[in-house]
């Protein structure tokens, strides 16, 4: 089960998905941010549209961490006793809490979970997927939709493979 740094890393990864043939951004303003806990304001949504595309560049293998400093300067872990022990209280700067939220979730996920958060394996889907299978051999954002494609499009070259006589060399035969 995800934490909840974790789904909010992934909501945001996956709120550029490809509808109907349509590439579709769902991170249209702030409302976003209220509908996953988060401060609602212009910065913080500026701030998630700049760090969404370089997490989704760095998940898909094609960027690098260098443009994530911005996002987590100034964070910061305190110690805060309470009457059970210690709890550990995030100081995050006001403008980017999500953004270096997620940030923090990614590497949290690179650190603990190596591997398991990526893009789905159809390459004509967007999202991205975060593993919790036991063997991690997930490869589909959704097994109903994109695993489904993806198979019915293999056995379909299979068998067209499999039988080089296409429909007009039966009508000629």
């Amino acid at each position: 089960m995800p934490t909840t740094d974790e789904a909010l890393l992934l909501a945001l990864l996956n709120s550029t998905p490809v509808l109907d043939g349509t590439p579709k951004d769902e991170l249209t303003g702030p409302d976003w941010l209220t509908a996953h806990d988060q401060p609602a304001t212009d910065a913080e949504w500026r701030a998630l549209l700049d760090v969404r595309s370089e997490l989704q560049e760095l998940v898909r293998g094609t960027g690098g961490t260098d443009g994530l400093a911005r996002f987590t300067a100034g964070v910061s872990r305190r110690p805060e006793m309470r009457a059970d022990g210690i709890t550990w209280v995030l100081d995050l700067p006001a403008g980017r809490t999500a953004a270096a939220r997620a940030v923090l979730a990614w590497d949290a996920l690179r650190v603990h979970s190596p591997g398991r958060l990526r893009a789905c394996a159809n390459t004509e889907c967007r999202l991205f997927l975060l593993d919790q299978s036991k063997s991690n051999s997930a490869r589909w954002c959704s097994m109903a939709i994109c695993g489904n494609r993806m198979k019915a499009r293999r056995h379909y070259e299979r068998k067209t493979s499999q039988n080089p006589r296409s429909n007009t060399d039966l009508r000629t035969a």
